[in-house]
């Protein structure tokens, strides 16, 4: 199992989205975190049609958070981004096996028996959800305080409140 990069991405982008009253564009999100803006896009267009953040039109346009932090779980941008298809998706390939394959069952009851690794493993994938829906963007900020350089935290809000303009050639 393994998400994305643009899990990571959206995550320290939307971080950013926190502290700032007015909107950061596409083209400095992506200048500050070394990709293109074509890729940047694409992540804040499913953050968008999840309803997490908003996209402000016009010259001084960009992107804000749609809902306060402390409503915003790690989940629900892994799930933005990533989609909601599970995990693990079980082949019950059990009736595939040497006892099942060639047998004849048009007179057998119907099984009600559930495939146990499925059962383990959608109970795992619950336990990971439920986690990540525990840890909010409000705790991502205030852990990146704690853990970072108040001088880092302090240059990076710098340079999403200028506003300026970047251009291709810097």
């Amino acid at each position: 199992m393994q998400y994305s990069v643009g899990v990571e991405y959206a995550l320290h982008c939307l971080v950013y989205l926190i502290p700032n009253e007015s909107t950061i564009g596409i083209k400095e999100l992506a200048f500050f975190q070394g990709i293109p803006e074509t890729y940047l896009s694409k992540i804040f267009t499913k953050l968008t049609k999840a309803g997490i953040i908003s996209s402000v039109p016009g010259v001084k346009g960009g992107f804000k958070l749609a809902r306060d932090p402390d409503d915003i779980s790690f989940w629900d941008i892994v799930e933005a981004v990533e989609g909601k298809k599970p995990i693990f998706q079980c082949q019950n390939i059990k009736d595939k096996g040497y006892l099942y394959r060639d047998r004849d069952c048009s007179g057998c009851e119907v099984s009600t028996s559930s495939c146990s690794i499925n059962l383990v493993m959608l109970e795992a994938e619950e336990t990971m959800q439920n986690y990540l829906r525990s840890k909010k963007l409000s705790w991502l900020e205030e852990e990146l305080d704690r853990v970072l350089p108040a001088q880092t935290r302090k240059e990076t809000r710098a340079f999403f409140a200028k506003g300026n303009s970047i251009n291709a050639s810097e």
